[in-house]
């Protein structure tokens, strides 16, 4: 039986996101590919959260860099996400329509400072077609007790990649 592969995909504006997806990556010697804008948002600031929450609204797909790692490759993904405008950021809109993933095992994970709102739903029904096998949020991981985080993160992706290598 050949060992699961494992990508963590995912974009992060401050650092919130990218903590949870190298930890994954690290602990469970998994792949990262991480999304990144041609034209980042500045991540100082309040436009940051006009110019996040209007490619969130108006369900923009904003230009990405080319990515390295192929996600159909892949038996297990790990996708993370800050919440922007409630819901999962605009790079995902693009990932989204230029990956179609199906039939997929799927772990999600999301950061955010004031609430999750529909962020984990949204992605879900994003990925009709995929088997979700887990999700768990992060409430402002950098500011509000990195380690703790780090635990908890630690023991969710373990149980996750568990219960995928039969």
């Amino acid at each position: 039986m050949s060992e699961t592969k494992k990508l963590v995909v995912y974009y992060s504006l401050e650092g919130n996101t990218r903590l949870i997806a190298e930890t994954i990556a690290q602990t469970l010697g998994a792949d990262l590919l991480e999304l990144q804008l041609k034209k980042e948002i500045n991540p100082k600031g309040l436009l940051k959260f006009f110019w996040g929450g209007k490619q969130v609204v108006m369900k923009e797909k904003p230009e990405l860099l080319a990515w390295d790692k192929n996600p159909q490759e892949y038996d297990l993904l790990f996708i993370g996400t800050p919440v922007w405008a409630g819901s999962y950021a605009g790079p995902f809109n693009t990932f989204f329509a230029d990956t179609k993933l199906k039939n997929k095992k799927i772990a999600l994970f999301c950061c955010y400072a004031g609430q999750a709102g529909k962020t984990l739903e949204n992605l879900k029904s994003a990925l009709v077609g995929n088997d979700i096998l887990g999700e768990i949020e992060f409430r402002d991981p950098l500011k509000r007790g990195k380690e703790s985080a780090i635990k908890r993160v630690l023991e969710w992706a373990k149980k996750i990649a568990s219960n995928t290598n039969g």
